[in-house]
């Protein structure tokens, strides 16, 4: 363990709600929810003054509903949260060359690789200046928790939400981590939680005193020994700089159980070919397919594959996936599907399952192509060095088209499917974005990041006038509003 607090990291505040009020002025200061609007979507992100009525992240969309009705739901726009997180980790990597970005919104960095600093004193005037220029570079909050390990900093990150800094003393940490939940401990899910609670442990300090040899009695060696050493405070990770990815994958939640058999062979092979599109993107191969199906009664099955070498063929992994698919029972309907390949290698194999000559030209993307009332395209992203495609279903659009303010989904002509949230553009009005659709209408609230609250027009979905546009950047400082200035409050030190 170091003896400074040289380690930072940093957690953008509800990042993707933030990233949403700061774009529409009229949703300052007001709830807002960021997720997936179909009848199975689930929060991403909910605003701060959305918290207040209970809501959270990876929450049923429905039970938001019932608890804020009154908040504004709308759909991800992962292409502008892409352009702020770049601006972010821009400044985080001009710290620092050993910067490991564990998603859009969170990053550690080594302040001592990068020579900004060597003490405690140091570490907490980077911690001031950076959250400044976030603020001047973005308009949003980002919280900072500064610490002598990966593990502390990111605690100290989550204690100092909303928009603060906590640095943590070298030697103060199990004071400080002593009277908390196992659950602040990562790698302490739910169920482990419950396993130690059952034995009597609910404290971080409580896991220390039952000493090592109970621990690995109740968890088994490798998890009792890493959750003794983390209750001691001992963490001897280095921070990253590349995370390399170890798997792509592809899933979907579907709105209504699937059950025709047929069906689900159909969707398994679009979302294969979906997956090697992205895999092509990233210029990778892989070896193994693995196959994820949840079931109706929410087991969740997951079965592999591993070839010979390493392909990007999508006939190829379209077959794999089809054979695993046979060995999986799908009766009473399923809810999920994926398709992911792990194993992976900069480089292609020839490989020796393909069973149609010239199977691999036909093309990324056609398979099912055509298959109705599939969940969108989704997003690709890296985190936890993993990359995946997130089910628009479960968080992002709504499979039908826009979501009502009473979350009804209405179904819209093929082209002409208006999300909430989403940005467009009137030939008359100018920019806007979707606050609804639906009875062939949709509303439209028109605004851009630097004007005050615009006003309301509604038109007719197919109105040739209206068209869906690109995000409008954020112009640095336009949302410095939202909540104070980084800076009014002092930063807390432990220790």
């Amino acid at each position: 363990m170091r003896n400074a607090p040289t380690i930072l990291h940093l957690d953008m505040d509800a990042f993707y709600a933030s990233v949403e009020q700061a774009s529409k002025p009229s949703l300052r200061g007001k709830a807002v929810i960021v997720g997936g609007l179909g009848p199975r979507g689930v929060v991403a992100t909910a605003s701060y003054e959305a918290r207040i009525f209970g809501v959270h992240s990876a929450m049923p969309m429905a039970q938001a509903r019932r608890l804020a009705p009154n908040a504004a739901y709308l759909v991800p726009r992962f292409s502008i949260y892409r352009d702020v997180s770049e601006r972010v980790m821009g400044l985080l990597r001009e710290l620092s060359p050993l910067v490991e970005p564990l998603s859009l919104d969170e990053a550690f960095v080594d302040l001592e690789a990068g020579g900004v600093a060597w003490d405690a004193e140091s570490a907490r005037l980077v911690g001031v200046k950076l959250r400044s220029e976030i603020r001047a570079a973005t308009g949003l909050a980002g919280s900072v928790g500064l610490a002598a390990s990966k593990m502390v900093a990111k605690i100290a990150s989550e204690e100092a939400k909303p928009d603060g800094m906590v640095l943590i003393e070298p030697g103060t940490e199990r004071a400080l981590l002593g009277p908390m939940s196992v659950r602040v401990l990562p790698g302490v899910g739910p169920a482990t939680g419950d396993h130690l609670r059952r034995a009597g442990i609910h404290t971080v300090e409580e896991i220390a005193e039952a000493g090592e040899d109970e621990l690995v009695r109740l968890l088994g060696k490798a998890h009792g020994h890493a959750l003794y050493a983390m209750a001691l405070a001992h963490d001897e990770r280095p921070v990253v700089a590349e995370r390399e990815a170890k798997s792509v994958s592809v899933e979907d939640t579907y709105d209504v159980d699937i059950h025709d058999r047929t069906r689900v062979g159909l969707e398994v092979q679009r979302l294969a070919d979906r997956c090697v599109g992205r895999l092509r993107g990233a210029g990778l191969s892989g070896r193994t397919i693995v196959l994820k199906v949840r079931r109706y009664d929410f087991s969740t099955l997951t079965r592999s594959e591993t070839l010979r070498g390493p392909t990007d063929d999508p006939a190829v992994v379209r077959e794999a996936a089809a054979r695993l698919l046979e060995g999986v029972d799908t009766t009473g309907g399923v809810r999920l599907l994926g398709v992911g390949v792990s194993g992976l290698a900069d480089y292609t194999q020839e490989d020796l399952f393909a069973q149609a000559a010239g199977a691999g030209a036909s093309g990324v993307g056609e398979g099912a192509a055509g298959v109705a009332g599939r969940a969108g395209e989704g997003e690709l992203g890296l985190a936890g060095g993993v990359v995946t495609v997130a089910s628009d279903a479960s968080v992002g659009d709504d499979d039908a088209g826009g979501g009502g303010a009473d979350g009804r989904v209405e179904e819209q002509p093929a082209g002409r499917r208006w999300h909430a949230g989403h940005d467009v553009r009137h030939a008359e009005y100018g920019h806007g974005w979707v606050q609804g659709s639906g009875v062939g209408r949709v509303t439209v609230r028109f605004e851009t990041p630097e004007s005050g609250p615009g006003r309301v027009r509604t038109f007719r979905v197919d109105d040739p006038a209206l068209e869906r546009a690109e995000p409008l950047p954020l112009v640095s400082g336009v949302a410095s509003g939202l909540r104070g200035e980084a800076g009014e409050a002092p930063p807390v030190v432990r220790g």
